[in-house]
């Protein structure tokens, strides 16, 4: 597995069959890991096309596996960018954390995907409370 990000937040691994492994850690992880997993399974009954899919959850290991979303963006408009989180509002969500780290390029279907859910709003839901965002990890 290669390691593709380690800090205090999280730890996720890519495998060579390409599933993305994410341990939560640090403050708020069993809120974060809860928040994810009910995001993603949200979007999917959407039928959202450019966010990855839960493939396990490990709540005891605070655990998530997902389906790969692509590549690192290294440079994108910020109006694509705009669009992009624009684009997920139509499917009920806010992402919470608009920022070029949490886009990929999925060259097999073509399109930019979105990921990292730990912070998002499910929109039409107002008992849904995501963890409040901490400032950003240093890279």
């Amino acid at each position: 597995m290669q390691i593709a990000k380690d800090t205090r937040r999280a730890l996720v691994r890519i495998g060579f069959d390409g599933r993305v492994s994410k341990i939560f850690r640090g403050h708020q992880a069993k809120e974060r890991f809860e928040n994810e997993v009910l995001v993603l399974r949200y979007l999917e009954k959407q039928g959202c096309p450019f966010v990855p899919k839960v493939l396990e959850s490990d709540p005891d290991q605070l655990l998530l596996v997902t389906s790969n979303g692509g590549t690192r963006v290294d440079h994108l408009s910020a109006e694509r960018m705009a669009e992009l989180f624009q684009e997920l509002e139509t499917y009920g969500v806010r992402h919470e954390d608009r920022a070029m780290r949490n886009i990929t390029y999925h060259s097999r279907e073509g399109r930019f995907f979105i990921i990292d859910f730990e912070f998002a709003r499910i929109l039409d839901d107002p008992e849904h409370r995501p963890p409040q965002a901490p400032p950003p990890d240093p890279v």
